[in-house]
């Protein structure tokens, strides 16, 4: 009886943890979501500019191997700054730290949205890449839709829509 009493907590600790990660997940999943394609837009905008032209040129041309290593570099570059961010808020600096937090998140998803489009074709030319990211867009549309159904996400939705009308009445006058 004991042992199952056990069982049973353990397995309901999981499950409330993996809901936990789930929920954690969907909104990183939603952020990204929101902010990839625009991020990226800003940064391909920044991208004219004749240097940065020229960057990117030389990473479009990269090898599979090359174009991963560029890929994954932002975010081993963020890395100490998010560190950073948590020592300023075990110092007592939370907005600090939470301000910075989102800055690099902020930075670090528009870069790293901006390398992918770069280097997608060589990326997605590495036969284990291709598996995975066929794996993750999947994953990743069936949480989305399941988030899409979800009563708060229609509610947002319907905010979002009354609120556009209402702004659009108001600037009509």
């Amino acid at each position: 009886m004991r042992r199952s009493l056990l069982g049973d907590g353990l397995r309901a600790l999981a499950r409330a943890l993996s809901r936990a990660v789930g929920a954690l997940l969907a909104l990183l999943i939603l952020f990204e979501e929101w902010g990839w394609e625009p991020l990226q837009r800003a940064l391909a905008r920044i991208g004219r500019l004749p240097l940065l032209r020229q960057l990117e040129a030389l990473i479009v041309r990269l090898p599979p191997r090359a174009a991963l290593v560029v890929f994954l570099l932002p975010a081993l570059l963020l890395l100490p700054v998010k560190l950073g961010a948590l020592w300023l808020i075990g110092q007592g600096q939370r907005v600090l730290g939470l301000l910075l937090i989102v800055l690099a998140k902020l930075v670090g998803t528009a870069i790293v949205a901006r390398l992918f489009t770069l280097t997608r074709p060589a990326l997605l030319s590495m036969p284990w890449f291709a598996t995975l990211y066929r794996r993750w867009v999947g994953w990743k549309a069936a949480l989305l839709a399941r988030v899409r159904m979800s009563w708060a996400w229609r509610t947002a939705r319907a905010f979002k829509r009354l609120a556009r009308q209402r702004w659009a009445r108001w600037r009509r006058g």
